[in-house]
């Protein structure tokens, strides 16, 4: 928008400077017409009374004759003359003499015009050269080089992805030493693809190669290869090898090579396809008729499965380099890495928040650092304490603390015995992952949470532990109803239901894990048993209903369960509850002491609240009017199964 108010501002100058010099140099203008009249004929003309009128100013008389003729003259000092004039008729005008300015004054107002239009010529020209040399430089490769003010980065700066580096430890030696590989015959991958979901540390991964090697490395975008003419974005492809094999042996990195790379054939252009030509060179760069050696192309994408086949083929993208979200080992190495420049407390584990963190990739855990460390910048603090990871853990996954809102007691009570149920359930069940707090807390939409912490990343679930997610399930609205009555139940335990639901059905559908049905797969791949959402169906009416009633089954088993472990105990269930509602939240291990009769001793806090002293898990449900379906465990597996609170 500011290049085409300059550049229209620009031309409306041009054309105003035009037309002046048009004005000022126009034969036919008033100034030039005007007839050159001798004196003495100017007196003729008077006596005559040829003359209508005059305008005077020192000596110089203009004026205009009977017929309409303009004309100038010069007349000498003649007392005489105005008599005359006005004896004969003649309209006498007089003005006074200018005033004697500065030569240089002067000369500089004449020549202003001149000086404008040679100021926007010379504008023009050298808007003219920065286009022609935007122009010549179309085709130029849009790469940028990584120089040391960025910062440099080594393998020592990524960690949790162990197997990628140890993948590309030997692009690494190779640019180090490469007769250490050519002298046996062996060849460098002249490619290198990343792929991995969005945060993995793709791009960081790309600049620690580059600085261990401690070759030129080259950046750029595939987007940055596709423009509007055709031909433009093979120009840039064929000019950035150029650059690469000058700079050789370095490092060109594509990232999100995916807008540039997808399959050829599916574009609106045909062959003439500027997004495929621009592919084709690609192709034809990284293994053509010329050799590229010691360039070494690495891409990056989460989208490897819109790739072209062409482009993954040995000879150009030889390795495909899998850069996962990390374990619980490598969640723990990346922790540390990030709170290098961060003063923490003797209190901190990352070892316990990496336990609470599955799925979280390197950026996620980046910004869970960069959380706590504001969190305790805005106390006044001098150090980042386990609070403030807990604290920034809680928001990062379940949103702000809702401190704000206003709950009656009798709705902050009926929160406490429904996550109670949910903590004394899970306690209970042997085969349920060991609970790490509960909290009475609002945080997103949910009135409260309970949240377990399994020892490990689960990467899959047994029959016992998926029926353990639905006796835990059923934990919060059994409670309610073990204290108020089934008629005075509300609608707090909706995402508990929905979730049990999706386990039950998936145990069914998917797991096998029914006696009934058998091992048969009864859900499409699309969306979570795709036939459930509307999808066509691949089973009879008959065997629906035989899965709705094993569905059906496996929940009331799963209630049953959780109302006979909560008539047992439905002492420590009152005591639990009442001990939410005086802390707001409890430790696992306080929850244990409670069970067990014990009192808790709670040291004083600062006055922001309770330390939460371990990491957790969240887990989905709680107490919740608008149904709160809070992320599953993202870690994968074969069958991420959502826990309740």
């Amino acid at each position: 928008m500011n290049n085409l108010g300059r550049n229209l501002a620009l031309w409306v100058s041009i054309i105003l400077l035009l037309l002046l010099l048009v004005n000022m140099f126009q034969p036919g203008s008033t100034q030039h017409a005007a007839q050159q009249l001798a004196y003495s004929d100017f007196i003729a003309d008077v006596d005559t009374g040829h003359v209508r009128s005059v305008v005077m100013q020192n000596h110089n008389i203009s004026g205009t004759l009977t017929d309409g003729t303009a004309f100038e003259t010069y007349a000498p000092l003649d007392p005489s003359l105005v008599t005359r004039m006005v004896g004969k008729g003649v309209e006498v005008v007089a003005k006074p003499q200018e005033q004697e300015g500065s030569p240089l004054l002067r000369y500089f107002l004449n020549s202003l015009p001149i000086i404008l239009l040679v100021a926007a010529w010379l504008f023009m020209m050298r808007q003219m050269q920065g286009a022609g040399g935007r122009a010549m430089g179309f085709g130029k490769s849009r790469a940028k080089m990584l120089t040391e003010k960025h910062g440099r980065v080594t393998f020592d700066d990524v960690a949790g992805i162990d197997e990628a580096k140890g993948e590309l430890q030997e692009i690494v030696d190779f640019l180090k030493d490469p007769q250490k590989f050519t002298r046996l015959g062996g060849k460098i991958p002249k490619g290198v693809l990343l792929v991995g979901p969005p945060g993995t540390g793709k791009t960081l991964l790309a600049r620690a190669i580059a600085g261990e090697a401690n070759v030129p490395f080259f950046t750029i975008s595939g987007s940055d290869f596709v423009e509007m003419f055709v031909g433009v974005g093979a120009s840039r492809v064929r000019d950035m090898f150029e650059q690469g094999k000058k700079a050789a042996p370095c490092i060109i990195f594509i990232d999100e090579i995916d807008a540039v790379g997808r399959h050829r054939g599916a574009g609106m252009g045909g062959g003439n396809d500027e997004r495929e030509q621009t592919l084709n060179q690609m192709l034809v760069e990284m293994d053509g008729f010329e050799s590229n050696e010691g360039v070494i192309l690495i891409a990056a994408t989460n989208r490897p499965d819109v790739l072209d086949p062409a482009l993954l083929r040995p000879g150009r993208f030889d390795r495909q380099v899998v850069v996962p979200n990390p374990d619980v080992s490598g969640r723990e190495k990346i922790l540390r890495v990030h709170m290098r420049k961060v003063p923490l407390a003797s209190d901190v584990d990352p070892r316990i928040i990496a336990r609470g963190t599955p799925g979280f990739s390197g950026a996620d855990l980046a910004n869970l650092v960069n959380e706590a460390a504001l969190s305790a910048a805005r106390l006044g603090r001098r150090t980042v304490s386990m609070r403030e990871f807990e604290d920034a853990k809680d928001k990062v996954l379940m949103g702000v603390e809702r401190r704000s809102l206003i709950m009656s007691d009798d709705e902050k009570r009926r929160t406490a015995y429904h996550e109670a149920g949910h903590a004394i359930t899970a306690v209970l069940v042997p085969e349920s992952e060991p609970i790490h707090k509960a909290t009475i807390v609002p945080r997103g939409r949910a009135l409260g949470m309970v949240m377990r912490l399994p020892e490990d990343d689960r990467l899959s679930m047994s029959k016992k532990n998926a029926f353990a997610h639905l006796v835990v399930a059923m934990g919060g609205r059994v409670a309610e109803e073990v204290i108020y009555g089934k008629d005075n139940v509300c609608n707090g335990a909706m995402g508990d239901i929905k979730m049990a639901t999706r386990v039950a059905r998936s145990m069914v559908t998917e797991w096998g894990m029914s006696d009934k049905l058998g091992m048969i797969a009864y859900a499409d791949d699309d969306q979570n048993g795709g036939f459930f959402a509307g999808a066509s169906r691949n089973f009879s009416e008959e065997t629906a209903r035989e899965i709705d009633e094993e569905v059906r089954r496996l929940v009331d088993e799963a209630y049953v369960q959780a109302r006979n472990y909560l008539h047992d105990h439905i002492d420590e269930l009152r005591r639990l509850a009442e001990a939410l509602l005086e802390y707001e939240t409890l430790s696992g291990e306080e929850i244990r002491q409670i069970m067990r009769g014990q009192p808790i001793e709670r040291k004083e806090e600062e006055e922001s609240g309770p330390v939460n002293r371990r990491s957790s898990v969240p887990q989905v449900g709680g107490p919740d009017a608008q149904g709160s379906d809070k992320p599953e465990n993202e870690n994968g597996g074969p069958a991420p199964v959502p826990q309740p609170s």
